[in-house]
């Protein structure tokens, strides 16, 4: 008998436990009876009673599993370690805020039984901020734009990854990985299933402008050359332009001596216009090197504090 693996990253979301794992056992039940299967919620050190509510439902069925990171390691870290815990032929990975429908797990299945390694879900609407999703989708273009790997746009990391696949993620050894920039690079022929996305369970999405900029900067520095390119032709460009134009004052100067008069106001605006763009470009540069520093360090992606119903001898987790 064929194994799904379910793993669930988890923040603060006590709401959704019991439902999320409802609704997947419902599943197992009704469409998937002929599969072995173990649900592993992974909490990331929530403030609230996410992990009482995981430890509840671990007490009920062996078939759920619990992991509680020793503190809060962030959305990055914890998705991509997630993917290593499962045993199965198969993993199925859903955020616990029930966003996306647990119920589109028989669709991914029946496609990966099809022989597709990796079955992805694409949002095509979402009932999150319209802004936020705006966002999104230009972020989605300008990385594709400058990305020498194709990204997928809407995608979060739903989806249904084969033994195979998941093996070479395990071989990855980053530190901040960019998990979707991963699987759009690696993943095999990915079949697509388009779905609408839900409000978070939560009332609001975990995410805020912090983690989303944070993720978005690892994808940046993970993918693309093209800033720090960027700020050498500008940087060309720029100072091509500065000596024509300090030639044209020069030689203006000379034949209307007296005439000519201080340019205080374009010098000023000129300076400012130059450490604009010279701050902006230390910026990414900084960004860049941060990136680099974490990754030389090579420290775990997360450090597990406690384990529920896992086998012993598992050295995965």
């Amino acid at each position: 008998m064929k194994k799904i693996s379910v793993v669930i990253p988890c923040w603060s979301e006590e709401k959704s436990i019991r439902l999320m794992y409802d609704r997947l056992k419902n599943v197992f039940d009704s469409k998937l009876s002929n599969y072995d299967y173990e649900i592993i919620f992974v909490d990331d050190h929530s403030p609230d009673n996410t992990w009482c509510e995981i430890e509840k439902l671990c007490e009920i069925d062996k078939n759920v599993k619990g992991i509680l990171n020793a503190r809060n390691f962030g959305y990055t870290r914890n998705v991509f370690a997630t993917f290593r815990y499962g045993s199965g032929d198969a993993t199925f990975m859903i955020f616990g805020d029930l966003q996306d429908p647990p119920e589109l797990l028989s669709d991914f299945v029946k496609k990966w039984e099809e022989g597709y390694k990796v079955v992805i879900g694409k949002k095509i609407k979402s009932d999150e901020s319209r802004l936020l999703f705006i966002g999104r989708t230009m972020y989605y273009k300008l990385i594709s734009s400058f990305s020498q790997t194709e990204q997928i746009q809407h995608f979060n990391g739903f989806g249904l990854y084969d033994k195979k696949f998941i093996d070479i993620m395990k071989e990855i050894e980053d530190p901040s990985p960019y998990f979707k920039g991963i699987i759009s690079e690696f993943s095999m022929n990915p079949y697509i299933i388009e779905y609408n996305q839900a409000e978070s369970n939560r009332g609001r999405s975990g995410s805020n402008f912090f983690k989303n900029y944070d993720a978005a900067m690892i994808g940046i520095t993970s993918y693309t050359k093209t800033f720090m390119r960027m700020a050498t032709f500008v940087g060309a460009i720029l100072g091509i332009f500065s000596l024509l134009f300090a030639i044209f004052i020069f030689i203006n100067k000379i034949l209307n001596w007296n005439e000519y008069p201080v340019g205080t106001a374009s010098i000023i605006i000129g300076i400012f216009f130059i450490g604009a763009i010279q701050l902006f470009f230390i910026g990414i540069l900084g960004e860049y090197i941060l990136s680099i520093n974490t990754r030389v360090l090579k420290r775990p992606l997360v450090v597990v504090e406690k384990k529920l119903n896992f086998d012993e001898n598992n050295e995965e987790v």
